[in-house]
């Protein structure tokens, strides 16, 4: 058996404006360590996958980037992808030259760039445990993530039978919920669904061929294509959850608690990141005193907060944002509106 890692890092990561920009995206961002959140990931999987084997899929303006992050990883791993198209394409692709450089029996487990982990160790365990278990079943194996909060940020996962040993079958997945159904999912024993995928490349481009439209004229193609055509020849953008693992009975969950969270959000580094006894987490040169609960980050400068909660503060490169911790998750709204020459910029 042959084991390979596909490590996802496409996208700008809008949410974490005015720090993340098209050129240093939040997944090039030091937020969690000292390291940009994509050499973590990498540096997370090393001791299960050889970087000979680690392929990382990212957008043609972050390929030089990237390669300066990641000496290790051999140039023709870093792949750029010519245009968005969706997971479930860039998962394709991937698979394909899994199977061009090595075999359709060769394992797959896909993570992206952008999460925290808190227990690395179990964290790799799980991933094991999967692919032994996408071995020995040839289903698509997916890792859910046990709740630790009635979150509605996340979509979820009904396991038919989580006491069956080496997972369950998936009985359906559930899109983001609100928060009042969030709290019933969870005391019903769904899963988050983290998107952590492993299985044999064959039996994932089976399941592509099958139940993927978008993406048939792609697949067909000779496997000798180039990415240009691979690319120009999907249909339209689609997710792998919802073009193939929601239309696939082929499907198993394995429950996972590692401290997993998706850093999708300004937000998201209160839950992460050290605490004060309040609650804050600040970087740079902050003082905050009677306010609980407040994510600051200050580039350069002092910043002072006084008497207030649950804000989101930033102060990068001459700009300033103050937000609330609810309001950060919809900052791509806030930049669309932002006159043109901040635009540019942002």
């Amino acid at each position: 058996m042959s084991r390979w890692a596909v490590v996802l890092a496409g996208g700008v990561g809008s949410r974490f404006w005015p720090l993340s920009t098209p050129e240093r995206p939040k997944q090039l961002l030091p937020l969690i360590t000292d390291k940009p959140l994509l050499v973590d990931s990498v540096d997370r999987i090393a001791a299960i996958v050889d970087p000979v084997h680690t392929l990382v899929l990212t957008n043609e303006s972050l390929v030089k980037s990237i390669r300066m992050l990641l000496p290790a990883i051999p140039r023709e791993n870093i792949i750029a992808e010519p245009r968005p198209a969706g997971t479930a394409a860039a998962l394709t692709w991937a698979a394909i030259n899994i199977e061009r450089r090595d075999s359709k029996d060769a394992t797959m487990i896909s993570i992206h760039a952008d999460w925290f982990i808190g227990d690395d160790a179990r964290f790799r365990e799980i991933l094991l445990e999967a692919e032994e278990t996408a071995q020995k079943t040839h289903t698509l194996v997916t890792v859910g993530i046990v709740p630790t909060r009635p979150d509605q940020g996340f979509g979820y996962i009904q396991p038919t039978n989580l006491d069956r040993k080496g997972g369950s079958p998936v009985k359906r997945f559930v899109e983001k919920p609100d928060r009042a159904r969030a709290e019933k999912l969870r005391s019903e024993g769904y899963l988050w669904n983290s998107g952590i995928f492993v299985w044999n490349v064959g039996d994932f481009l089976a399941q592509v061929d099958q139940h993927t439209p978008e993406l048939a004229k792609a697949i067909a193609l000779d496997r000798d294509a180039e990415a240009a055509e691979f690319f120009a020849s999907v249909a339209k953008p689609i997710s792998v959850d919802v073009g193939v693992l929601e239309r696939s009975k082929n499907v198993t969950v394995i429950p996972g608690s590692f401290g997993w969270d998706d850093i999708g959000t300004w937000a998201a580094l209160g839950r992460v990141r050290d605490k004060d006894e309040f609650g804050n987490v600040t970087t740079g040169n902050v003082h905050l005193l009677d306010g609980t609960d407040n994510v600051v980050q200050a580039d350069s400068g002092m910043v002072v907060v006084y008497g207030v909660d649950n804000l989101v503060v930033v102060v990068h490169d001459g700009l300033t944002l103050v937000t609330t911790r609810e309001k950060a998750a919809d900052l791509k709204r806030l930049v669309e509106s932002l006159p043109a020459s901040e635009q540019a910029k942002a």
